[in-house]
Formats: structure tokens, sequence, C-alpha cells
């Protein structure tokens, strides 16, 4: 019993010591500081805030009108009305129109033929061309949503007025036989801020542990720091105090990142957030261990500081579209889906945007909350495999270098006593 609870006494200073000196070693490297304090920090607001409007308004559009008719100038004035477009400019051919889409001074282009209204007059089918720029999918959205919504309302008017209807209700019987009722279920302000908002939080929170671990470890590896870990793994044992203190420096710093990421940002921009606090606490508990452990084991592979920089810029856009939010999970092909449950932002982010917008509970996503779990465990144990080989190497090189001392003191000595 006595040697049990010094073991365990021993483990517990050990993790200690560790967890000081990781500690110490964030608070002294900028570098490491930026990406886990100021980043998540501003990274959030600055998403938030830029997709604050939800959706565009008052997109500029140039209208074209061969017609300069009674019917094109009705068309005109209620495009001009929605709140999505703004008839910008008006030009006299396509050309000119072009000309002002290519330097971006308008996104669209509304062209009546001269023969727009003749055609309607003579009970035959009438055209209205929209040229939209299609760099910007919610600038194409609002143009040609508009020029639908007009179209018909137009198309409904003449209905009325051919039907010879003597009520209202026949006049909505004619122009709407089956109406349809459009009920947004989950993104009620159908912005695109709640659609896009919650997977890049939880993603900032993955990629910017990638980077200070990364940033951390380079730096060690750079400055051969791993050799003062060595007189304490003298034991198997001793390897999961190291990583054990280590990790719990860095859920101990973002259990606060993830609390202001995740609970603070969304109310502050006043997003959906219907997630029970301690079901989604849940969630989080998990997912920072997971990305905890992922990312100490992708810095046992940083050589350099720089490294991890490169790798995390370049895999963030991906990881965004796998997560199966911005891009529907049923389009992503099987073989990427098999890649993307390599990452914990995969199972996170859509846990994380069905808890917080669709009120789904934890049962709810019990399949990604056992992933994340399985995540811990697979990471953990893969971390504590290369830290020990890490820590062999680092050892070995330790007693060359000693042994290569010894020699050199003793050809020294051999030399000062021939001399």
């Amino acid at each position: 019993m006595y040697t049990f609870l010094k073991q365990i006494n021993e483990g517990v200073h050990d993790m200690c010591y560790i967890w000081a000196k990781e500690m110490k070693s964030v608070v002294q490297d900028e570098g490491v500081l930026l990406f886990f304090i100021v980043v998540p920090i501003l990274y959030p607001i600055l998403y938030s805030w830029v997709y604050n409007n939800e959706v565009v308004r008052e997109v500029p559009v140039v209208v074209v009108d061969m017609s300069k008719s009674q019917l094109s100038r009705q068309f005109i004035r209620q495009y001009d009305a929605s709140p999505d477009t703004k008839v910008a400019y008006k030009c006299n051919d396509m050309e000119e129109a072009k000309d002002l889409v290519e330097k971006q001074i308008a996104h669209g282009i509304l062209y009546f033929p001269s023969d727009f209204e003749t055609n309607v007059l003579r009970m035959e089918q009438s055209h209205v061309s929209v040229y939209c720029d299609m760099s910007l999918m919610l600038t194409y959205k609002a143009i040609y949503s508009t020029a639908t919504a007009v179209s018909q309302s137009i198309n409904s008017e003449m209905q009325i007025k051919l039907s010879g209807n003597y009520t209202n209700r026949e006049d909505e019987i004619t122009t709407k036989p089956l109406a349809v009722e459009e009920v947004q279920i989950f993104n009620a302000t159908g912005g695109y801020g709640n659609f896009i908002i919650p997977p890049v939080l939880m993603l900032i929170l993955q990629q910017t542990l990638l980077l200070g671990i990364g940033l951390s470890a380079g730096t060690a590896r750079e400055n051969n720091r791993y050799k003062d870990l060595v007189p304490i793994s003298r034991h198997y044992n001793g390897l999961f105090r190291i990583v054990g203190g280590k990790s719990l420096c860095y859920f101990m710093i973002y259990s606060v990142m993830a609390a202001y990421v995740c609970l603070v940002v969304p109310r502050m921009f006043h997003f959906t957030s219907l997630a029970n606090i301690w079901e989604l606490i849940g969630v989080l508990v998990p997912y920072l261990l997971a990305c905890i452990f992922f990312g100490m084991f992708v810095s046992c592979f940083v050589r350099y500081r720089e490294n991890v920089i490169l790798l995390v810029v370049f895999t963030s856009i991906p990881l965004l579209f796998l997560t199966g939010v911005s891009w529907p999970q049923s389009s992503i092909p099987g073989g990427w889906q098999g890649v993307s449950w390599i990452f914990p932002s995969t199972f996170g982010a859509r846990a994380y945007v069905r808890m917080n917008m669709m009120d789904a509970t934890l049962s709810d996503v019990r399949f990604e909350y056992q992933a994340l779990w399985l995540h811990v465990v697979i990471y953990f144990f893969a971390t504590c495999i290369v830290y020990r080989y890490q820590l062999l190497h680092t050892r070995h090189h330790a007693l060359e270098r000693l042994e290569e001392m010894k020699k050199k003191v003793a050809t020294a000595k051999t030399k000062a006593t021939e001399s």
C-alpha cells in the first residue's frame, strides 16, 4: 500500500513538473502565445463580424432595356424595389454593360429584347435574360432569385387579367392552384453567418491547437529541450506522465478558449444558440482532448517551427469541406469521408452544428460523441508511442555524446601525461 501511494505521489509530482515546464515555455514563446491566446480571441470575432449581415443587400445590377416599353419599365421598378438588388446603371448595349461587370462595378445584367412587350401582347412567350457574376454565389443568388420572383409576380397579374374571374378567391386559385409555404426549420434567418460560422469556430480550435503545439515542439527540437525529460522517463509509466503533464497544460488553456469561442461568440453576434450548455460541454471535453493528442502526435513529425504553419494553412479549407456542413455530407465521396474521419474537427463540427442549431441532445449525436472519445484513446496511445521513440532516440544520442566527451578527456589526459 505504501509503495502504491509513493508511486502515485511520484506520478503527480512528475506531471506537475512537466505541466510547469510546458506552461513556462508557452508563456515565454511569443509564437505559441499568439496561436493559443490572440488568434482564438480575435479570429472568431473577425469571421463573425464579416458575416454578421447574414445576407447580401442592394447588389448593383446593370439594365439593358432594348424594349423601352411599359412592361419592361414595370419589371425594372419591381426589380429595383427588392431589398436584395438595385438598378445601379442603365446601358444602351450589352458591350457597355459587360464592361461594368468586368470592372466589378456591377455584379449582373438584366437584358430586355426589343420585342419583349410585343410578344406578350401577341399572346406569345417573351424572355428576360439574366447574366450573373458567378464568382460570388451570394450575389448570384440575390440577382437570379429576385428576377424569378418579379417574373412570377407579373405572370400572376397577366393570368388574373385574362382569366375573367369575379372574386379574389378565384384569382388566388388561378395564380396559385397549389399553395406552397416555405418554412426554414433550422437556419431560421436564412443567413450565411448562421450557416458557416459554427463549423469554422470548431475548426479554429483544432487548427490553433495544432499551430501552438507544433511551434512548441519545433522549438524544443531545435533547442534539444527533450533531453530535460529523459530522467523522468526512466520507466514506461513515466511516458504517461510526460504526455499527461503536457496535455494538462493545453487543456487548461483551451478550456477557457473553447468556452469563449463556442458559448460567448455566437451570443455576441446573435447567431442561433439552442444547445444545452452542459451537454455542449460534454461534447467539448472529448473534442479538446482529441485535438490535443492529435496535435501532440502530429507535432512529433515537425522538425522546424515553420513547417507546422504551412501544414495547417494548407489543410484548413479542405477540412472545412470535409465536415459535411459547407458541402453536403451525402455528396462527399466515400474515400474522402474515410479521410475526414482522421480529424477530430469532422465529428466535433457536426456535433456542435446539430446541437447548437438543430437543438439536438447528446444522445442525438451519440455517433459523433463516441467517435471523439475513440479519437482520444487512439491519439493518446499513438502519442505515447512516438514520444517513447523520441525519448529513446534522444537518450541514445546523449549517451553517444557522453562517450565522445569521455574519449576526448581520456585523449587529453594521455597527451598531457606524454608531454
